[in-house]
């Protein structure tokens, strides 16, 4: 049953729309994320749906209520927002600012209770900040502040959290921690999450939908598995040097453009490290024979324009193994890339002896290679 719901929304500013008809409808506890380009509107989008910009049309619902109805208490207490804005308190500890996620809770008179200072410590350690309760908030660190604004916002005790790039200026062992956290609300505690995110690779991992973010319209709207194509992150960021690879969730670099100069016998991974210090260099290369489903394959077929490859569980045919002595005689050199040899993929150890009958220079690694060349 949809809990978070647009229709028709209609963000911008100035009275002029930015994003038109945006229709979202997911059920409560899931994380939906958007996802494009920087400048593409995911910020305007989720402050139209906090109040933090007036809307220009159409409907922002939670629970089935037009949040836009409701009175400024009832937000603070159903909608905990940490946005990329830089917050500037004067004289505050870092416990004073996670305790502001209490207001909307006490009396007239702002006071805590002593449950809710139990919140307050509760959210601090739940970030991993409590050290920090003490501390001048404007002495911390970038990193440091975001975590205490989502220890904030979890004081409020939400059902539903918006949170703009919550990974910025996060280092990868904070990155993993706050999205178990979001996780973790939104499976144990129901918590509904609607969040931007630049990690492409992340956000794959933790949404249950992911909203496509381009031009005038929401470009794509679904699940990850429905989103997600290497034609898809090409259109929606504009990629045409380089590409990203949606098995490793890794950015590759521009091709080395040209002929082959060197040929790599590789699989199981042992070419990976050789193609991108080869691309790093701008040398352009060949590589075979490689299985199917070897995971090289995903790095080859980015970097190179000239990949041998063998179905996947059979032994390598003849004219595999063709195709590559052509490759290889037309190259100044071979790289071993080091790859144990089994009866499957014998024909690999078979090229490096052709390549040496033929008076070519086999290399035992990409560093031995490149010291030739210095």
């Amino acid at each position: 049953m949809s809990y978070f719901e647009t229709r028709g929304l209609a963000v911008g500013y100035n009275g002029q729309v930015l994003i038109h008809d945006i229709d979202i409808s997911i059920e409560k506890g899931k994380i939906l994320t958007l996802i494009g380009p920087n400048g593409a509107g995911k910020s305007t989008i989720l402050k139209s749906i906090t109040r933090h910009l007036q809307k220009i049309g159409g409907e922002v619902s939670i629970g089935g209520r037009d949040v836009y109805r409701w009175a400024a208490r009832e937000m603070a207490r159903q909608v905990a927002v940490v946005l990329t804005d830089r917050i500037r308190p004067e004289l505050m500890t870092c416990g004073e600012v996670v305790a502001a996620g209490r207001y909307p809770y006490t009396n007239a008179l702002g006071r805590l209770t002593a449950a809710d200072r139990e919140i307050v410590r509760q959210s601090l350690e739940r970030v991993h900040a409590l050290e920090l309760e003490d501390r001048d908030f404007s002495t911390l660190s970038d990193g440091q502040r975001q975590r205490v604004m989502l220890a904030r916002a979890l004081c409020q005790e939400p059902e539903v959290i918006v949170l703009d790039e919550p990974t910025a200026y996060l280092d990868i062992r904070h990155k993993i921690e706050l999205l178990d956290i979001l996780r973790e609300m939104a499976r144990e505690k129901g918590i509904t999450v609607v969040m931007s995110l630049h990690e492409i690779d992340l956000a794959t991992k933790i949404s249950d939908y992911l909203i496509c973010v381009k031009g005038d319209a929401i470009d794509r709207f679904g699940p990850p598995e429905e989103i997600f194509a290497p034609e898809t992150i090409d259109r929606l960021y504009g990629i045409r040097h380089g590409s990203y690879n949606l098995l490793f969730g890794s950015v590759e670099l521009t091709r080395p453009a040209g002929p082959p100069e060197v040929f790599v016998t590789a699989g199981a991974g042992y070419g990976i490290p050789c193609y991108r210090a080869l691309q790093k260099h701008q040398i352009p290369f060949a590589t075979g024979i490689l299985f199917e489903n070897d995971v090289d394959c995903q790095v080859a077929g980015e970097l190179s324009e000239h990949v041998v490859l063998t179905p996947a569980f059979e032994p390598i045919g003849a004219d595999a193994c063709r195709a590559a002595e052509d490759l290889l005689v037309r190259t100044k050199a071979v790289i071993d890339a080091g790859t144990p040899a089994g009866a499957l993929n014998r024909p690999n150890r078979d090229l490096l002896d052709f390549a040496r009958a033929r008076g070519i220079s086999v290399y035992p690694g990409w560093k031995e290679y490149l010291r030739t060349l210095s």
